[in-house]
């Protein structure tokens, strides 16, 4: 968020200099290295009131809401522009139970796109022509930070190797950087991602081995493109 945006909010000090908000960008702050950041200095404030504000501060944004729906066209608007919607914070596996319950006949009545129910299955990226490295294709942060608590925690050999696979499960991949990639890999590479479901190149091949779900239009074009078969 700070490297697409910058520092859109201070943190938050006491006069003496103690953080009261802010922890996590903070923790942002050193992960890119940075030396200084915004800060906003709150003056007069009781201990009490200091406490009080870090509860409120957290509660707060706890009990914001979304309207799913909207939400959805949002996100689905930003795709289709290009956007990388891990960005919002939202990680890959929110963003599939949120498209999940799509009404797809309802977003044609609405006057979205005809590959709106398509694009939620499997996004369709433009290929740029840079090739990201490997570490541009994931973020490991927290894999790697659960792997370490399991290494450190006192566990027997195979419960520490069962744990650290299921880490694994944390590792988010930026699938956008992943179709890049791909477009300049060899032939053999390029059919592993594929068997991966990394990349979908075949809808057919994808659908029959379990990767993707069929679709209420593209089911509804193939009954109209086959019905003589």
């Amino acid at each position: 968020s700070i490297r697409e945006w910058g520092w859109t909010m201070p943190i938050l000090v006491d006069e003496v200099g103690n953080l009261i908000a802010g922890h996590g960008r903070i923790m942002a702050a050193q992960k890119l290295g940075l030396k200084d950041v915004p800060c906003m200095t709150a003056t007069g404030w009781s201990e009490a009131k200091r406490r009080a504000y870090v509860i409120a501060d957290n509660k707060l944004a706890l009990n914001a809401g979304w309207d799913d729906e909207l939400l959805k066209v949002e996100l689905q608007d930003l795709d289709a522009q290009g956007f990388d919607l891990t960005l919002t914070g939202f990680e890959l596996g929110e963003l599939s139970d949120l498209f999940a319950g799509v009404d797809f006949d309802a977003a044609k009545d609405d006057g979205l796109s005809e590959n709106y129910s398509r694009k939620i299955e499997a996004p369709i990226y433009e290929i740029t022509g840079k090739c990201p490295s490997v570490p541009e294709m994931m973020d490991r942060a927290k894999t790697e930070t659960l792997q370490a608590e399991i290494d450190r925690a006192e566990l027997p050999d195979e419960v520490r190797a069962f744990l650290h696979f299921a880490a694994e499960r944390h590792t988010v991949f930026n699938f956008r950087n992943i179709a890049e990639f791909y477009a300049h890999a060899d032939a053999d590479t390029q059919d592993l991602m594929e068997r991966s479901a990394l990349v979908i190149i075949d809808f057919d091949k994808a659908i029959e081995q379990g990767f993707v779900k069929l679709s209420a239009s593209i089911a509804e074009q193939f009954e109209m493109d086959c019905s003589d078969a």
